[in-house]
């Protein structure tokens, strides 16, 4: 009897999962390795890191989506390395491997510091989990912090917070911030006015929302003045420290007194990337993407895919595909197709990724939306967005989950997730506590 087709799978994301599923009927072994054993749903994941949403609302266990693929399995673990001319896959350390016939790495990204990574333990970004709750402690701990400071000189640096790069992320969460202070916490302080509190959305470039069309950019920039969000664009930050952040405007530097950073200014490839290229003699591009080829193989070896945001594809406009789920997912399915064309021989096809447009939310009944030649921004655009993100969360009891508790925000204006949870103190600076909790877990 001949042995099944082996696919390997490496990570469980947008991509990794659409894989996955996709190669349900099709006459293979997959086996699919993340270090967690869940799937985030990271569209969702700033509401998360600023109390709108529970995690769990956002996560899905991985054995509990592929349970009934009799074809799949799961296995938790952290991938070492990949020997190529073996083809297999070690885990933790080299104590296990996996033989592979097929490999798809769909292992994602983390934030890019550009080389400072230094300020990641006072900016940290929004990729993960523990991002999104330690990015929510930090929030809340700084309003109980000025509560509680005696000298008035201080409370607005702790009252003042700074989200660096405009993209969707960084203009999601200025906003959600923005409801934040003037609607979540209006009455929940006696000593500080929180409706005082200064937010800065900090964007390198000419506009927030650059990949938008200007009109949207124009739009989601005035909302989020209203909601009390100050847009500097053309504002590069030079220098992050506990208690200050350095920016640099048209050729001047100003010390901006800030407490709470939060980095969404740019994404590199995980360092797996890396070692596949080594491995392979693949073209990384500055970011760590590794090229891949029409059909998403690298060259050389057809039998190893790259998706979502560790594959740099150019092949339909000479520039790369966004770092988005759509794409993962889009590309997730086609390799699916390709492995299952491969086993009945039939001819495949280059990858053509079907842009279905851009949402983003900018506040309470407020968003912009770019869905091929209509544009459009307010309450029909946050509806839109809201009725997009939902169907596409994987459980259906997610889509419940979520849907109450964006029912009761609507209604009450109350984040119900407003927890402080971690390490984090009042004592302590970002920088400081972050530092001190990881010698504490590797100590």
């Amino acid at each position: 009897m001949n042995q099944a087709h082996r696919v390997v799978i490496l990570g469980g994301g947008f991509g990794g999962l659409a894989a996955a599923r996709s190669l349900r009927n099709v006459p293979v072994q997959v086996t699919l390795v993340d270090r967690r054993n869940f799937h985030l749903f990271q569209p969702l994941l700033y509401q998360a890191a600023t109390g709108w949403l529970s995690p769990a609302n956002i996560t899905s266990t991985l054995r509990a989506i592929l349970k009934r693929q009799e074809n799949a399995r799961v296995l938790l673990g952290e991938v070492e390395s990949i020997d190529t001319e073996r083809r297999c896959v070690l885990l933790d350390g080299g104590v296990a491997e996996i033989a592979y016939d097929t490999l798809i790495v769909a292992t994602g990204s983390r934030p890019f510091y550009f080389g400072n990574e230094s300020w990641q333990a006072i900016a940290p970004g929004l990729k993960t989990i523990e991002d999104a709750t330690t990015i929510r402690s930090r929030i809340f701990v700084a309003f109980e912090a000025a509560e509680r400071e005696n000298d008035p000189a201080k409370i607005p640096g702790l009252l003042t917070f700074a989200i660096v790069g405009g993209g969707p992320t960084g203009v999601e969460l200025a906003g959600a911030l923005g409801e934040i202070a003037h609607d979540t916490l209006k009455h929940d302080f006696r000593n500080i006015d929180p409706s005082k509190t200064r937010i800065l959305l900090l964007e390198g470039g000419e506009r927030v929302l650059p990949t938008y069309p200007a009109e949207l950019s124009t739009k989601a920039a005035a909302s989020l003045e209203k909601l009390g969000v100050t847009v500097r664009v053309k504002a590069l930050v030079s220098d992050i420290r506990p208690d200050v952040l350095v920016v640099k405007r048209d050729e001047e530097f100003e010390n901006i007194p800030c407490r709470t950073v939060i980095w969404a200014a740019g994404v590199q490839a995980s360092p797996l990337g890396k070692a596949i290229a080594k491995s392979t003699g693949a073209s990384v591009d500055r970011a760590g993407r590794i090229t891949v080829g029409p059909d998403l193989t690298i060259a050389g070896h057809p039998e190893i895919f790259v998706i979502g945001d560790l594959a740099t594809y150019v092949h339909d406009t000479g520039n790369p595909l966004p770092g988005v789920a759509p794409v993962a997912l889009q590309q997730g399915k086609y390799v699916g197709r390709v492995i299952s064309r491969r086993i009945k021989t039939k001819p495949i096809e280059k990858f053509h990724y079907r842009d279905r447009g851009n949402m983003a939310i900018v506040g309470h009944a407020s968003a912009v939306a770019e869905m091929g030649r209509l544009r459009f921004s307010g309450y029909f655009a946050w509806l839109a967005w809201l009725f997009v993100h939902l169907i596409n969360l994987i459980e259906f009891q997610n889509k419940i989950l979520v849907l109450v508790q964006w029912g009761w925000y609507y209604f009450s204006r109350n984040r119900a997730a407003r927890l402080i949870t971690g390490g984090t103190t009042l004592k302590r600076d970002p920088g400081e506590a972050a530092t001190n909790d990881r010698l504490r877990k590797h100590g």
